[in-house]
């Protein structure tokens, strides 16, 4: 059964608590409880922002959220989460070209992400940024199945990388994709 992406509505409040405890599932460090991660997806339902759901029959499977960051041309997608059981399986990759086609045609030319690596996943984590970043940049790894796999399938690239944002060796990656094409500018 493939995946229905469809806006969430504030008033759905199941849908609302379903997205919130998939946050909670997926990223318990930085959503503890259903609480936080309910005030999470309203944040994403404020005005001039885009939140999304994904649903196989009734229930909801996955949560993506977009919003503008420098003007309207540059948004950030934040967050996006899909139900473990179905990962895999193209929910994400929906989510994520719905959250693109609704950004371009709000006039933005570009989509970013920052994607955590607090678990060793990649060759970037563990080890001292400061020294030798380019190479390390260059060389990058995926051995743990990080996140990063998954944004490079979907067309997006490695644009910068934050040393130490989560503790020591523990950095952030920022992900990035040109949504619309410009003279001498392609989009890929």
């Amino acid at each position: 059964m493939e995946a229905f992406i469809e806006p969430l509505n504030r008033s759905d409040v199941t849908a609302v608590e379903r997205a919130g405890a998939l946050l909670v599932e997926a990223f318990h460090h930085s959503w503890p409880d259903l609480v936080a991660g309910i005030k999470e997806i309203e944040g994403c339902l404020e005005e001039g922002k885009i939140a999304l759901i994904a649903r196989r029959g009734e229930q909801v499977v996955g949560f993506a959220g977009a919003m503008p960051q420098y003007g309207i041309t540059g948004w950030e997608l934040h967050p996006i989460v899909v139900a473990r059981d179905v990962r895999g399986k193209g929910v994400g990759r929906a989510l994520l070209r719905e959250i693109e086609t609704r950004v371009a045609d709000r006039g933005g030319i570009m989509l970013y992400a920052g994607s955590d690596d607090e678990s060793d996943q990649t060759s970037l984590s563990n080890c001292d940024l400061y020294d030798g970043l380019w190479e390390r940049i260059r060389d990058l790894s995926n051995p743990g199945g990080h996140a990063v796999g998954f944004y490079f399938r979907c067309g997006y690239r490695l644009v910068g990388v934050m040393p130490d944002a989560n503790g020591y060796g523990k950095p952030d990656l920022y992900l990035a994709k040109r949504l619309r094409p410009a003279a001498g500018y392609p989009v890929d």
